[in-house]
Parts: C-alpha cells; structure tokens; sequence
C-alpha cells in the first residue's frame, strides 16, 4: 500500500474516532489521534493478519499498552475489516462490545485487555518469549504512552526482554509530550527515552514524526532486520493530531467534543480526505 492510501486510511480512522468518543460523551481523543497513524500503518501495511480469521495462530500481536487510546485501535480494527464501522458509534454504551478499554475475548482482533498503564508491555513480552520457547514466527508489536514511562513496571519489562533478547519483539512510545496532568517533561519527566532503552540493550530507533507515513516504513522495515534483541520505536507525535483545534491541547487528553466541535472536527477530517 502508498503511503498516499495509508494517509487516506488514516483519516478514516480519525473520523472513526471523533465518531466515537462524540457517540461516547466521553473518552480520550487526543492520545488517540497521535496514535492514529502508526494503528494504520499496523494494521494496514506492516503486521502479519487476517480480519477473516482473527485467531489464527500465526498472526502478529498487538498490544495497546496505552489502553484508554482505545477509539483508535477500534477504528483501526473496523476500519480493516474487522467489524462494522457503524459499530463505532455504540463505544462505552451499555450493552456494547466495543468497551472503554480494550478487551480481550469480546473485540476481534483485540489480542489483550489493557488500560492500567504500564501492564500492557508485561504482556506483550509475555507473548515474545512464548513465539520464541514455541519457534513460531510471528511479531509482537506494543504501544506505550510517554507517560506511561513513568510507570516502573515497564523498565522491569524492558529489562526482561533485552536479558532474553527478544527480537520478535517491537515496544512504541507515542511520545507527543503531553499526558492528563500537563506537559510530560513537567509532571514527572521520562527524558532521555532513548537512552533508558538502549541501557537495557534495545535496539532504539528514533522517527522524528510518527505521524508520517514514510517514515514509520523506514523505521518498521529497520526493525524487521534487527536481531539478537528487541526494539524501541521512539516516535514524536503530536497529541490531538488531524483535528486542528485539539492539536498539542492537553485539555482534550481526556473529553469528549460537543455537538458543534464534532461537527468542525468531522469537516475538517472531510476536507483532509478530498484533499
């Protein structure tokens, strides 16, 4: 797939989560849109899957480390055929499978529940040494907030997955600076990101806009030809991306547009599309 058609995907997925978290009256648009395009990329170019069959046992994993950026994984997921788009709209209503967090045996596609930070890597890892005791072939790919790095449960994990050198295994930091509480170096600063994983002998690449197509391909296919030990994806992002006015807003972290700012932000991904 171009990069012009993964861009094209990408916006889909946004309207599928301004959709959403609008249908919602809640949820976490901002943290959701920075990770839009590397969930597109995922899932559309890079991972090893089948909407059709969404257990077989050979696929690649994912695991969203960074749970409540939920809206976007699942409109990645129904955006690739999955489940229906329309479905979308149910999120976080009773009754619905699409819940506020992923869940694992309720979702297809969905291979762990996640949403309290720092777990999701654990298991992701988890998955890594199971491909790797078992020589199966495939990928394990986990996505983590910036401020999720505050959590010490992570660096336990990186420490187990560099030791059992884990190359089948890919660690994302989403790093677009801004968490709940403010900007990222503020509250209580992971800073230098790069520098943590390379100590704990990951093979660290650097993308300096994880929003662009390009190059989140050049940084996957690096990572396919790493072996030996496990990889770290540092990508600057930027939160609340697509929708101008949620932009770099740390406001929008955690709430859901009204009806007129649904509206400006649907416009806005509209006039994107055509363009």
């Amino acid at each position: 797939m171009t990069d012009l058609e993964l861009q094209k995907n990408a916006i889909k997925v946004r309207q599928g989560i301004i959709e959403g978290v609008h249908a919602a009256k809640s949820g976490h648009p901002g943290g959701s849109l920075s990770a839009a395009d590397v969930l597109t990329y995922l899932y559309f170019e890079e991972m090893n899957i089948d909407p059709k069959n969404p257990m077989k046992p050979d696929r690649d994993r994912l695991v969203l480390s960074k749970g409540h950026a939920a809206p976007a994984l699942y409109s990645a997921l129904a955006n690739r055929g999955y489940f229906p788009v329309e479905d979308l709209s149910t999120l976080r209503h009773v009754g619905s499978y699409l819940q506020g967090h992923p869940s694992y045996g309720h979702i297809p596609g969905v291979d762990a529940a996640s949403g309290s930070l720092g777990q999701g890597i654990s298991v992701a890892v988890g998955m890594a040494l199971s491909g790797k005791l078992t020589k199966e072939s495939y990928r394990v790919y986990t996505i983590l907030g910036d401020g999720e790095l505050q959590e010490g449960q992570v660096w336990e994990a990186a420490m187990f997955a560099g030791s059992k050198k884990l190359d089948n295994l890919v660690v994302i930091v989403d790093n677009n600076g801004l968490q709940i509480d403010g900007p990222v170096d503020e509250v209580d600063s992971p800073y230098p990101i790069t520098d943590k994983f390379k100590a704990f002998k990951f093979h660290v690449i650097e993308v300096a806009d994880g929003n662009d197509m390009s190059l989140l391909r050049k940084a996957f296919d690096e990572a396919r030809e790493v072996k030996g030990q496990p990889t770290a994806i540092v990508m600057k992002t930027v939160k609340g991306k697509g929708v101008s006015f949620m932009e770099n807003q740390v406001g929008w972290h955690g709430k859901a547009p009204n009806d007129e700012q649904y509206e400006a932000a649907m416009a806005e991904l509209k006039k994107a599309e055509e363009a």
